[in-house]
């Protein structure tokens, strides 16, 4: 199976018509193959998952900036044998988080950053950052300085259980 990772799309009627429309067109350009459309909050408006809809099917979870209903905070579900869980912002308690859910992967959206990070509690956690409003990263002494991009991430799930994600950089919108 194969995810499309998304978060953080901040998308309202009041945008530019074309701006909407470049972005939609970089998602169906990137996620085209994928099974599911995973949005870890901030959508903002309901016409935006309508979109997504098109694309692919889409589960989404509330983000602190979302005015739709019917969007739960934390979602969860599971693909081959992996557990995987969705939220908007992680909790203090992480690893007590992913315990109490038997979680093997945390979908999260809220910093704008992308990350794809294991933890030292053997779990995965997935932030796809934004595809229009990005955050750079931390920087790091002896690295340059780092850039925001605009992001989502795909996450492929194979037969045997082998997985492989990518943050993937979209072009302006």
């Amino acid at each position: 199976m194969k995810l499309g990772i998304i978060s953080d799309t901040h998308i309202t009627s009041n945008l530019e018509i074309n701006q909407i429309a470049s972005l939609l067109n970089q998602l169906k350009r990137v996620f085209k193959d994928v099974d599911k459309i995973v949005h870890a909050g901030d959508v903002c408006e309901q016409f935006f998952l309508k979109e997504l809809e098109k694309i692919a099917p889409t589960q989404c979870v509330q983000g602190n900036c979302d005015n739709i209903d019917n969007l739960e905070i934390f979602i969860n579900f599971s693909v081959q044998r992996y557990n995987i869980g969705v939220i908007h912002e992680l909790p203090e308690d992480l690893e007590g988080f992913m315990k109490k859910y038997e979680l093997h992967i945390i979908i999260c959206g809220k910093t704008h950053i992308p990350i794809i990070k294991g933890t030292h509690f053997n779990t995965l956690i997935l932030n796809p950052g934004s595809p229009t409003k990005p955050k750079p990263p931390p920087p790091k002494p002896g690295f340059l300085k780092p850039v925001a991009r605009n992001t989502v991430i795909t996450l492929n799930i194979d037969k045997k259980d082998i997985m492989s994600s990518f943050i993937v950089s979209l072009g302006t919108s």
